[in-house]
């Protein structure tokens, strides 16, 4: 196997839940909202994500707001890359992999706008060897052309395997072995009682890659 690596980025690199929470309080200042509002917004957005179309849509609604649900989503990823931050770890532990000579890539679904906004700004766009955005390419996870696309700007390719890590089931797991990969699952307990059939299950990313380098680092071992 390969030493390659790909990662999910929301919620798997990025910390998106504490993102959110900056967005919607000052979302919630500039609206002119009440007290109220912010619990709200993170309860309709537990309720409705991954769909952020129909949540600004509930949004717009519920607050009787002037905006279209376009120029609110637009607002949205246009403000997301300068509030979003990587999990404690994750620079240096990606830096390490790629130290230690492995080739690594993100794979996301999600607008390209917003998505490679939070790439540059965060700077994993330059610590990785390539990546792969949903609505760039015109395919989504769990579709293996993604993972495809991004194992070749990494200089790799899936027939030989690699890793997939990422914290959604069914974009990240199943199509990680789909195409090919081993994968490690970061369960954040939004998959309550649903059976996996990860390789490894972890915390987070920085325990995912512990588990990829573990087999490189035992004496006498060999690299895959």
């Amino acid at each position: 196997m390969q030493r390659l690596a790909l990662f999910d980025l929301d919620r798997t690199l990025l910390d998106l839940d504490t993102a959110f929470l900056r967005w919607a309080a000052e979302f919630a200042e500039q609206q002119h909202l009440g007290p109220e509002s912010r619990a709200w917004l993170v309860a309709r957005d537990r309720a409705t994500h991954p769909h952020r179309e129909t949540f600004f849509s509930d949004v717009r609604e519920h607050f009787a707001l002037s905006e279209s649900v376009e120029e609110l989503w637009a607002a949205y990823r246009r403000r997301m890359p300068d509030l979003v931050r990587c999990y404690p770890g994750v620079l240096s532990g990606i830096a390490g992999l790629r130290g230690a000579g492995w080739r690594v890539g993100i794979v996301t679904n999600g607008m390209a706008d917003n998505q490679l906004g939070k790439l540059h700004r965060t700077g994993l766009a330059e610590l990785v060897d390539g990546y792969a955005v949903s609505e760039a390419e015109g395919i989504r996870k769990p579709e293996t052309g993604l993972f495809e696309i991004a194992a070749q700007r990494c200089g790799a390719g899936l027939s030989l395997g690699g890793w997939m890590v990422g914290d959604n089931l069914i974009a990240d797991i199943e199509g990680g072995r789909a195409a090919g990969l081993r994968t490690i699952w970061i369960d954040r307990g939004t998959w309550p009682a649903h059976e996996h059939r990860a390789d490894h299950v972890v915390a987070d990313a920085v325990e995912a890659i512990a588990v990829m380098r573990e087999p490189l680092e035992q004496p006498g071992s060999t690299a895959p």
